[in-house]
């Protein structure tokens, strides 16, 4: 089947990182494009969102007949899921799970091939749970009756992934770096764009299908080398390295938990995985879609503008399920309330409330945040090292510090859910109401509902913490719109 013959695709993980870079270059093909997502509100804040040939359907793919009927009319999917960031311990059996409800919906559709990307990793018993869980997955499909594509990778160079997240902070954080032995393993980074570019041409390849393609980019480093060409990308002096046979991946992930902003139960999957050597075992996708392919030094470049400028498309932390809305309505929610006037339009309000956490912080006892992020990392939490996407720019679904947007509508309201270790549900709202063209009120709503006697200790120790945290927040909020306001 050629891209010719391919008017219409179906992506399943569309709010994923790959997902959410893949569609618009799919649509750039003039391909209909139809996703499966379970909160398409994640992908209204993209650019390319309201184009007329794409389609939202809203599910899940344990929903068979869901999946049957986003397949109906199509003619490939792209398969790009993996429930390590929602699923926790028992994501290998989700993802095997979720491969059979797929393939069972797909049944009787009109598709006939199958796009998936998986991970690279040696044959052997010594393969880390998670590169084997991608492996079963890879097998659940080729053993289908579809035509399955399936590529293979090591770790993804580009601004917002994962693994470029941990290997940056590592290296921008510590000078000098006790490691495992892992950091003398061979692997073969690719590209993000080299990974986008592989999985649209593959359409217009019809000796693709059915075969097991590793992607790779121009460069075999170990982790040690890669740590370095990082550093020198940074600006920054080598690395002093000291590589020790002792350190188990459950001390790994847990230190580089609490240096980079991916938390324990992400990062150890990964770590397992490093000690696995990652090297393309074939050249099939340089023989069947030649082209140029980036670098480790041209890639890791790319990826550091993308952040120096905020255009980060995609982002690790979108991934995943959202968190279910509290029933605030039942049981023992205690509130902190506020609300000012403010000299300034109801648009450059909400702008200034859309610049909270990252680097911009939250508007005063910064160090509070710090620390409160600092304890979170330490019971396994996401802290405040996760940041945002966009310094300014929000949309739903997105991860900001250790909240996550609930609730999201430009220029009006804004609700975050916090993501952090608590003995109960927490959140915090915005709301802005425009008096005339330039004047607005804005509130500030802060609600705990405790869960059991912790929560009420843990709300009673924090609460004289409010009387200094909260009103710099408002007061910072209107200070900003008002300054503003004052320079246009």
């Amino acid at each position: 089947m050629t891209e010719s013959e391919v008017k219409c695709v179906l992506v399943c993980g569309a709010t994923g990182y790959v997902g959410g870079r893949l569609v618009p270059k799919l649509l750039a093909e003039g391909l209909h494009v139809r996703c499966l997502v379970r909160s398409p509100e994640k992908l209204l804040a993209y650019p390319w969102a309201d184009d007329d040939r794409l389609e939202f359907i809203q599910g899940d793919l344990d929903d068979a007949e869901t999946v049957h009927q986003a397949a109906e009319g199509v003619d490939a999917t792209y398969y790009l899921v993996h429930s390590m960031i929602s699923a926790g311990d028992d994501y290998a059996q989700r993802d095997r799970e979720l491969a059979e409800s797929f393939l069972t919906g797909l049944r009787g559709t009109t598709c006939k091939r199958i796009i998936y990307l998986g991970g690279l990793g040696e044959l052997g018993p010594d393969l880390s749970h998670h590169l084997h869980s991608r492996r079963e997955v890879a097998q659940i499909l080729s053993n289908s009756e579809f035509d399955t594509t399936v590529f293979r990778a090591a770790m993804i160079i580009g601004s917002g992934s994962a693994s470029f997240e941990i290997l940056r902070y590592l290296v921008e954080r510590l000078p000098i770096m006790i490691t495992p032995k892992w950091v003398k393993t061979e692997t073969q980074p690719i590209a993000i764009r080299d990974v986008l570019r592989y999985l649209v041409e593959c359409l217009q390849v019809p000796e693709t299908a059915d075969r097991v393609i590793d992607i790779g980019g121009t460069d075999i480093f170990t982790y040690q080398e890669l740590m370095q060409v990082m550093a020198n990308s940074l600006g920054l002096a080598r690395r002093i390295i000291f590589p020790i046979p002792v350190l188990t991946p459950k001390l790994s992930s847990a230190w580089i938990s609490l240096v980079t902003p991916v938390n324990a139960s992400i990062a150890r999957p990964l770590a397992e995985g490093l000690r696995n050597r990652t090297v393309c075992r074939n050249d099939d996708a340089c023989q069947l879609m030649p082209g140029p392919l980036f670098g480790i030094e041209q890639a890791i470049d790319a990826a550091l503008g993308k952040l120096q400028t905020g255009d980060i498309e995609t982002r690790w932390s979108t991934a995943g399920a959202m968190p279910g809305d509290p029933e605030w309505s039942g049981g023992k929610v205690f509130a902190d309330e506020r609300t000012r006037t403010v000299n300034a339009s109801a648009s450059q309000t909400f702008t200034a409330i859309s610049r909270i956490g990252g680097r911009y912080g939250y508007w005063g006892a910064d160090w509070l945040w710090w620390l409160r992020g600092v304890m979170d990392k330490m019971v396994g939490g996401p802290g405040l090292r996760r940041g945002r996407r966009h310094p300014q720019d929000l949309s739903y679904g997105e991860a900001v510090d250790f909240w996550r947007v609930n609730g999201f509508k430009k220029g009006s309201w804004l609700r975050l859910i916090a993501e952090m270790k608590l003995p109960g549900d927490a959140e915090l709202e915005f709301r802005v109401d425009p008096i005339d063209d330039t004047h607005c009120r804005v509130f500030q709503t802060a609600r705990f509902r405790p869960t059991g006697l912790l929560g009420l200790a843990y709300w009673y120790s924090v609460f004289p913490l409010h009387f200094f945290v909260f009103p710099k927040m408002i007061n910072g909020i209107v200070r900003d719109a008002e300054n503003a306001n004052d320079t246009n």
